[in-house]
């Protein structure tokens, strides 16, 4: 599976890539020096608008902390996805309505990334529901996608409700039927 999920995260950012050359003025963020990546194409100073792409990482993230932490396994797919690419959030069309995949722009925000990962697993114990591991925003308020941690599972939640539906059998199909899109950047960071 973890493959898969490579191979369609792969074709996902190379086409993102192609979208960020053709919109390069839509698509430049604020640089930070307080806020370091390898995603950043060019260094100026703090404030000033600059092109930025998704790195792939020289050495895959991991999970091995969180995994201890929690005392569990995390699914392999949610490890090869978040530890693929230094990245801002990817936009995207699903056949569902728009979203945001989640990404981790340094290794500051993989750790912080990994926290906000802890608080939702124990949310999800302290009300007795199946273990999720969420990857991206909708554009509906409280509404965002998950893995579930046991199946695989690409679903629909609701924040402290249990999945709503389920989209896809794994990680790497629901992105090979995603399209990469530019949206104003305004409010989002």
């Amino acid at each position: 599976m973890t493959q898969n999920l490579n191979t369609a995260l792969d074709e996902f950012v190379l086409c993102y890539e192609k979208l960020i050359l053709q919109s390069p003025e839509e698509t430049k963020i604020e640089f930070n020096s307080k806020w370091p990546s390898q995603c950043y194409r060019q260094e100026k100073k703090d404030g000033d608008l600059v092109a930025w792409k998704p790195v792939l990482r020289e050495v895959p993230g991991v999970f091995t902390g969180l995994e201890a932490g929690l005392e569990m396994t995390i699914h392999p797919d949610i490890i090869a996805y978040y530890g693929r690419y230094w990245s801002d959030n990817l936009n995207a069309q699903a056949e569902q309505g728009k979203l945001q995949l989640l990404q981790a722009w340094n290794e500051q925000d993989y750790q912080r990334l990994q926290q906000n990962i802890v608080g939702h697993v124990l949310m999800k114990r302290r009300l007795q529901q199946a273990e999720t591991i969420f990857f991206a925003l909708t554009d509906e308020d409280d509404f965002f996608l998950s893995v579930d941690n046991a199946s695989g599972e690409v679903v629909l939640e609701q924040v402290g409700l249990v999945p709503k539906e389920t989209l896809a059998s794994d990680l790497g199909s629901f992105l090979q039927k995603l399209q990469p899109q530019i949206i104003e950047r305004v409010g989002i960071t």
